[in-house]
């Protein structure tokens, strides 16, 4: 049971960041929207996510990690229902982003509380395995679920189906999950969070806002400039605070650091393909949203069976092999989808698709498992949070640079396949880190 619950939690989470790509085109229609406008309603909720992810394992850390579990599956359920509510483009655009909201709180700490509870290092590499695996039934289940849901109801329904998983989550982690003992000394470091906010935000307005305005434009530069400046200002508080919201000597340690970047770079191929494929099949091959979904079947159900295997993998081969094979057949697969046109056969769309899934799906636990086997026992929610930052930032660059490329109707098809050979680069590029910095974590001995 406990389990079960940390798993909705994340499940939840994770699924609301691919279910409302299918519902884009009816979103589109409805509230009279961009692809600007389409970019923001998938990274408003991820900018939120990705910038209070240290702040939700810094209250986890502070007021207990079960308390603040709770709190974020109240509000990331009450988000969904205004959400499904909203009346405009900018009022859906606003209840996104309170959901990340929840959705920060959720996540680092079900992590959390999982290193909590399977204090076994052969148990914990396997309830991450489940953990892991869920989440991209989350992930990949999203295209799926939601165009039943697009289908059958409208896009408004794709938000309220978190209401009956995120009541039973709350009742189950209730009862079935024991209060946390707070640690005292943790500071929420707010400076450093507006820092934080305001660098991950600019950036992400400006790689947006590029396309229209133009890259070259004052207010443009002036965006990136200031996310330079923030991060900077980010870099010296949390070196010169006695209370920092993220250790920097945490980073000190190569494998949690190497592991962090693959973790943006795992994100950004995976939210990045979500986006520019669900437009490639209902704007380009005009597929209606269930038939959109189902195309994306062989994807999730290779996700869902690497998943399966990983903490199998994990346990005899080490984290660290795992992670170097999910990265080289997500990397190949993404330089194959160059072979994609409109000419092309759902069969080879259908086979590029489930390597791409499978090799994605096999990097998301290894990496877990790594920063979580070489973060200090008493920082595992900052650990947590900052992998989720990681990750989170990286869907958030994804969606914004990759969805920029397709961003033309007439240039979509080249616009695809740069995306995908940029995306394959950044895999490569992880891999060489995975490859050179990422220590093979010891793996227990068999009892």
């Amino acid at each position: 049971m406990p389990l079960l619950a940390l798993c909705l939690g994340y499940f939840m989470t994770i699924l609301d960041v691919t279910i409302v790509n299918v519902a884009l085109v009816d979103i589109k229609e409805h509230l009279s929207a961009n692809v600007t406008g389409l970019q923001w309603i998938v990274d408003g909720y991820a900018l939120v996510f990705a910038s209070l992810l240290l702040t939700g394992g810094a209250l986890g850390d502070r007021r207990g990690s079960r308390t603040i579990f709770l709190v974020g599956f109240a509000l990331f359920t009450l988000t969904s229902t205004l959400c499904s509510l909203a009346p405009t483009l900018l009022v859906l655009q606003i209840a996104r982003a309170f959901q990340g909201l929840g959705a920060a709180l959720l996540v680092p700490n079900s992590l959390a509380l999982l290193n909590t509870i399977y204090t076994d290092a052969r148990k914990r590499t396997q309830a991450i395995g489940i953990w892991a695996a869920v989440a991209s039934i989350g992930a990949l289940s999203g295209p799926l679920l939601g165009g039943f849901l697009v289908n059958a109801f409208g896009w408004r329904s794709i938000f309220l189906i978190n209401l009956p998983i995120g009541i039973l989550g709350f009742l189950l982690t209730l009862h079935s999950i024991a209060p946390s003992m707070p640690q005292g000394g943790r500071s929420l470091d707010l400076p450093g969070q507006g820092a934080s906010i305001l660098a991950l935000g600019m950036v992400t307005f400006a790689l947006i806002e590029g396309s229209s305005l133009g890259n070259m434009s004052p207010l443009i530069l002036s965006a990136y400039a200031g996310s330079i400046l923030f991060f900077l200002i980010l870099l010296w508080r949390e070196k010169t605070t006695s209370h920092p919201m993220l250790p920097l000597k945490l980073f000190q340690e190569r494998t949690f650091s190497a592991t962090n970047v693959v973790a943006l770079c795992q994100t950004f191929t995976f939210t990045g393909f979500i986006f520019v494929i669900s437009l490639f099949l209902q704007e380009v091959q005009h597929y209606p949203p269930l038939l959109g979904g189902l195309a994306l079947l062989p994807s999730f159900g290779c996700a869902l069976l690497a998943s399966s295997l990983s903490g199998t993998l994990m346990a005899r081969i080490g984290a660290k092999r795992v992670m170097v094979m999910g990265l080289i057949l997500s990397a190949l697969a993404c330089f194959g989808m160059v072979l994609v046109t409109t000419q092309t056969s759902y069969g080879l769309l259908a086979c590029i698709i489930a390597v791409l899934g499978g090799g994605l799906a096999l990097i998301l636990p290894s990496m877990t498992e790594a920063v979580l086997s070489h973060a200090p026992g008493t920082q595992s929610g900052i650990a947590s949070g900052m992998l989720n930052v990681s990750r989170q930032v990286g869907g958030v660059i994804g969606v914004a640079i990759l969805g920029t490329l397709v961003g033309n109707p007439q240039t979509f098809i080249p616009g695809m396949h740069l995306s995908f050979v940029v995306a394959g680069g950044i895999l490569l590029f992880a891999l060489v880190l995975a490859w050179v910095f990422v220590r093979r974590p010891e793996v227990p001995p068999k009892r």
